[in-house]
């Protein structure tokens, strides 16, 4: 079987690579080619395009770099025609891949979608895109099933792959040694996110609360994508110098007390490493002016959303200031504010469903090919 995978961003290269692996395993004669990044590159497919190249975040960015994205479309679309797949799969990232699933479809392509995009928060016609141009949804939060099947769209629902992820990650023995962290101060995590634009908008914030807490080391998470001057930059504007650990924000949070985290897949992470968070968004005033008119849940992070009630405090916009992120994160820092978020942690992995989400899919999509 030849399997040509989008994935667009850092979490769709980490879910990718399980798959990948999955399809390989199960069948040591596929092709698997695609966009993504380093880990399904290690996993053993063949990348054409690195994720590093498609992010961008907010309404106006993409309008900024439109000449850019129809490129990629271009180039996408030729790619899928010159390897002539057995089947496409895509990884979340909507904006590309909903495209992308109209004109494989109509290709004559079959399409799978693995790990739904938000369209149950916000643009929720585009459900009816789903239902035309993809054969089969494999979902990985227990809400999507029901949402789906509201509209009629064929899922399945295959568990959470970041419940594999963390069960298997290692801790480094030498992680303080390596980073030349204090093994006797605690650590308070800060992880801004993938994004350029993200680590502009958020980490400011986080880094200016640090000094508030003169008992615990801020240790950056730095995205894989994104280089160690960025960070500098950002730091350069007065707030204080904070080490920067790139590329190893799992052994991070195997160390952590506590985070103040970006939204997004990163807030689901940070609770399954059972570590206590914050959860923090700012973006553009366009882009959040819009999604305010837009979206159509009650919380932002993942770990809300899947509970169902504000089990980890969720700082937007301009709330997102060092008062507010002190006030918040102080109680994390003691005992009794720890374990009320862990109790709440256990729920939320019980809703999850059970490990093996990539294996499970895996072995879907070869069942569903040869009917």
């Amino acid at each position: 079987m030849r399997y040509f995978i989008l994935a667009g961003e850092a979490s769709g290269d980490l879910h990718g690579a399980a798959l990948v692996r999955e399809l390989l395993a199960r069948d040591p004669h596929a092709e698997c080619v695609g966009w993504g990044g380093d880990l399904m590159a290690q996993a053993g497919a063949r990348v054409l395009k690195h994720y590093r190249e498609l992010a961008f975040m907010g309404f106006a960015e993409v309008v900024k770099n439109l000449p850019a994205i129809l490129r990629n479309f271009r180039l996408c679309r030729e790619q899928i025609a010159d390897f002539r797949p057995d089947a496409l799969i895509l990884i979340d990232y909507p904006g590309f891949n909903l495209r992308m699933a109209r004109w494989a479809k109509l290709a004559g392509h079959r399409v799978f979608y693995y790990i739904s995009p938000q369209i149950w928060a916000w643009h929720r016609s585009r459900v009816h895109q789903v239902k035309r141009y993809v054969d089969r949804m494999f979902v990985i939060l227990p809400f999507e099933q029901e949402f789906y099947s509201r509209y009629g769209v064929e899922v399945d629902f295959v568990g959470h792959p970041l419940l594999d992820v963390v069960a298997a990650h290692q801790p480094a023995a030498d992680f303080h040694a390596r980073n030349g962290l204090d093994p006797q101060r605690p650590i308070v995590a800060l992880l801004p996110g993938s994004r350029r634009q993200e680590v502009e908008r958020i980490l400011p914030a986080m880094a200016a609360v640090a000094g508030r807490f003169p008992s615990h080391q801020f240790v950056i998470a730095g995205a894989p994508a994104q280089p160690a001057a960025l960070y500098r930059r950002v730091l350069s504007g007065g707030y204080p110098g904070l080490p920067l650990v790139q590329g190893q924000t799992y052994d991070l949070l195997a160390h952590a007390q506590a985070a103040l985290v970006g939204s997004g897949t990163a807030t689901l992470e940070t609770a399954l490493f059972d570590v206590p968070e914050v959860v923090c968004y700012r973006g553009s005033s366009l882009s959040y002016a819009i999604a305010r008119r837009l979206v159509d849940v009650p919380f932002i992070s993942l770990v809300n959303l899947v509970v169902g009630k504000e089990l980890v405090k969720e700082l937007i916009q301009d709330d997102l200031n060092p008062d507010q992120l002190e006030q918040a994160l102080a109680p994390l820092l003691q005992p009794e504010g720890r374990q009320r978020l862990r109790d709440g942690y256990a729920e939320l992995r019980r809703a999850l469903g059970s490990q093996g989400a990539a294996r499970a899919t895996a072995a879907k999509i070869q069942a569903y090919l040869t009917l």
